[in-house]
């Protein structure tokens, strides 16, 4: 009886301190309660265990009504509630000394039927969106791009940016009989001198029997497509820097040769290695982005540079820069190549410097390195290359996304960023504010703006729009529109005309929460899409832990922050974002079907926290810089930035799962006809079992004419295959390391379908990290 009353004053009183400081921020009174209860009952148990016993029933009996008045039928936030309560009256379930049967009946009958109903919940989805994409080929033969059926020529397979291919050999009904068929590994790992955010986040290009991808740190490998077998190895050489925000490389970029997209290379296997080779006139080339800022073009047969383009195959990027800080600027998404161009844009570090590189991007003959035009939101009219003692605007905002391109059109889009600092808008001009947070049309021949869209006004959240967009057309009353469809942080799926930037779903303004610092403001309304996979505004019965002790400190956490809902402004006390700085979507994008007319997503929700801190130059303030999970200097500004996501003492995001879905909506109404949650925290948690709560991830999916849609991205190590129908797990394979890149398919030299996935984990997400790239064929 001592070791249980010790048990119960040890849960009670956390609740009795913690419930009475959550009541004086305005939040429940059940923990104090609660706890006042436990402590009670501690007292009781051995003079008088029939009422303490009765006393805790009654204590079941009101947080089983408090728990589902609060957060209904649904088994995650109920188990946290009720679990510890349960297993806490185990040992008062037993008759006393004096064999008083009443109090022990009482809370048995208590204790089996809040158990009932708690277990009864577990089967129940409360999340679930069930229904049903159309099977039906709405536009037959649409729009895929200019690629080989069997091929995988831009990041998106085509510069459409679709991320579907028109093959069928792997089915809903087949997909389970897919197998490993070859592993490489690069041997490019992350190393002691690395940054945080070292990411393996490449999805490969096939040309002709070769498969072209991208390391960390900027190899570019060739591999035979059927076996996998190493072809050649290009290592870029990039030196470390300790100011680098991201190590990373989401792909490379390929040049047809001049004779035409069919003449494709077949590479031999070189008789040296690729970085011994001497540099050579190219025909058809690939574009390598690397982290020290430069663009690097080099031959497909053989790896070597080639010498006809800049600077014999190497273009500095830093050329005109106002500010050339090292490990400031670089570009980790590859360029788009279009109309005889390569056009490169680039990541500029947030939140490092108010004086920083400038977000320019920039178009360069393609065969020659010679710049064509260049385009500086800061600067939108002035297109003409710039001479060689003229600069362009520091911290403008800038393009890290994947960009797509329409060459009949004569147009290239851009995802925008935003200026530096992020949540600092008193240092943006009327040009930067007109840009930032949007999609961009530029015109491929002059770099001159078609058209703007802007997602977020006066972007105070680092809401960049993070995804290339999808170019499809699509069926409307009006008939079949060009189409563009761009996912944005926040959780909006914008449906835009690519040709004029009208919104094809329609888009409203609403009221946004007003309060900011002294010599800032807040946007007054700002934008949403009729297609909207936004979270509701986080409540404090929202919060979670794996007891009630965690979910009490994380709703501390929630009464202490300012939270108003989305787009609640910045603040010294710290504001509450949601959805986080990971967004709703993020670089992995969607993936359309442009036949069906739907789209596959993979919506995420994680609050973060974000704190303005004032500058005393007379305090330390200890490490900077540290990125999305830090604190950030802002040097030259009134105030740092902090930020992180809102997490429990155990590790574990704040608010309740799940935190990550897969989703399917149909892009002609605006409709999510199918949503559920997706992941295990198999890799998450301390015990490795595999609960399927719903989990974070970042990457993206790919969609297949065959209904099966391929996507690794979640924190537990798998490549999975759904059902593009109806969302529903078909197939997954156990992944060597975090899997967070999009994958690609193909078809080898024998005609057989292709699935190939790179896993070597993601830094900052904290995923296995390797160096694997795996390909799948059926058996």
């Amino acid at each position: 009886m001592i070791l249980l009353a010790i048990l119960l004053v040890v849960f009670g009183l956390p609740m009795l301190v913690g419930g009475v400081w959550l009541i004086t921020l305005g939040g429940s009174w059940y923990y104090a309660l609660a706890g006042t209860t436990l402590i009670i009952i501690a007292l009781l148990v051995k003079p008088r265990r029939a009422f303490a016993q009765i006393l805790y029933a009654l204590l079941l009996a009101a947080t089983v009504v408090w728990a589902y008045w609060e957060v209904g039928f649904d088994w995650w936030p109920l188990a946290s509630r009720l679990g510890v309560l349960l297993l806490l009256a185990i040992p008062l379930l037993f008759p006393g000394p004096a064999g008083r049967r009443h109090g022990a009946v009482t809370l048995a009958i208590v204790w089996i039927g809040v158990g009932l109903f708690t277990v009864a919940s577990i089967p129940y989805d409360a999340h679930r969106i069930k229904g049903e994409l159309t099977t039906d080929a709405v536009v037959p033969n649409p729009r895929l791009g200019d690629v080989p059926q069997g091929d995988w020529l831009s990041y998106g397979r085509s510069n459409l940016g679709q991320r579907y291919s028109p093959l069928d050999q792997i089915t809903p009904e087949n997909v389970s009989d897919l197998e490993l068929a070859w592993q490489y590994q690069t041997g490019d790992l992350k190393g002691p001198d690395d940054v945080g955010e070292t990411t393996y986040e490449a999805t490969p290009l096939k040309v002709g029997n070769t498969l072209y991808l991208c390391t960390p740190h900027n190899w570019l490998v060739a591999l035979d497509a059927d076996t996998g077998k190493e072809r050649w190895v290009y290592n870029a050489k990039v030196p470390s820097e300790s100011q680098r925000q991201h190590q990373t490389c989401r792909g490379v970029s390929y040049l047809p040769s001049s004779s035409g997209q069919g003449d494709i290379p077949e590479v031999k296997t070189l008789q040296s290695p690729a970085e011994n080779q001497a540099s050579r006139e190219c025909d058809s080339q690939l574009f390598l982005p690397t982290s020290d800022a430069r663009l690097l073009a080099l031959d497909p047969f053989t790896g070597a540079r080639c010498s006809n383009f800049a600077d014999d195959g190497s273009l500095n990027l830093m050329h005109n820069m106002p500010y050339k800080q090292d490990g400031f600027y670089y570009s980790t998404s590859p360029p788009v190549v279009a109309s005889g161009v390569v056009v490169v844009a680039g990541a500029v570090n947030d939140n490092y410097a108010i004086n920083s590189p400038s977000g320019v991007i920039r178009a360069y003959n393609a065969k020659t390195g010679e710049l064509v035009w260049n385009w500086d939101p800061a600067n939108p009219d002035q297109t003409q290359p710039f001479g060689e003692n003229e600069t362009y605007s520091a911290s403008s905002p800038n393009s890290w996304a994947v960009a797509s391109a329409d060459e009949e059109l004569g147009l290239v889009y851009f995802p925008m960023g935003n200026r530096t600092p992020d949540q600092l808008g008193m240092y943006r001009t009327p040009e930067e504010e007109t840009y930032a947070s949007s999609v961009v049309a530029l015109k491929l021949d002059t770099g001159q703006v078609a058209w703007v869209q802007q997602f977020v006004h006066h972007d105070l959240w680092d809401m960049d729009t993070p995804a290339q967009p999808s170019l499809v057309d699509i069926e409307t009353e009006q008939g079949l529109q060009p189409g563009l469809v761009v996912p944005t942080k926040q959780g909006d799926v914008y449906v835009l005309n690519r040709e004029t930037g009208e919104p094809l779903i329609p888009i409203t303004e609403q009221s946004a929460p007003q309060g900011t610092i002294e010599g800032d403001y807040a946007a007054e309304t700002q934008p949403v899409s009729a297609l909207s996979f936004r979270p509701p505004t986080l409540k404090a019965s929202d919060m979670w832990g794996a007891s009630a002790i965690d979910q009490m400190i994380c709703r501390i956490r929630f009464q202490s922050l300012r939270y108003e809902g989305i787009y609640t402004p910045p603040s010294v006390q710290g504001t509450l974002v949601y959805p986080g700085n990971f967004g709703v979507f993020n670089w992995g994008g969607i993936a359309v079907d442009p036949e069906r007319q739907v789209m596959f997503g993979m919506p995420l929700y994680m609050a973060f926290i974000q704190r303005l801190v004032p500058k005393d130059n007379n305090t330390p303030m200890g490490p900077t810089n540290q990125g999305e999970q830090g604190l950030n200097e802002n040097a030259g500004a009134q105030y740092a930035v902090e930020m992180k996501p809102l997490m429990s003492p155990l590790g574990i995001p704040c608010q309740r799962p799940p935190w990550g879905y897969v989703a399917g909506a149909d892009l002609r109404t605006g409709e999510i006809m199918w949503k559920h949650k997706n992941g295990t925290v198999e890799d998450m948690a301390p015990i490795p079992i595999p609960l399927e709560l719903g989990v974070p991830g970042i990457g993206g999916p790919i969609i297949t004419r065959g209904g099966v849609v391929f996507l690794a991205a979640t924190v537990d190590d798998y490549l999975r295959a759904y059902n593009l129908t109806d969302g529903e797990e078909l197939w997954r394979a156990r992944l060597p390391a975090g899997g967070q890149a999009t994958p690609m398919t193909y078809l080898n030299s024998q005609g057989e379908q292709m699935v190939v996935q790179v896993a070597g984990g993601h830094g900052s997400v904290g995923t296995t990290i390797g160096d694997y790239v795996l390909a799948y064929k059926l058996k």
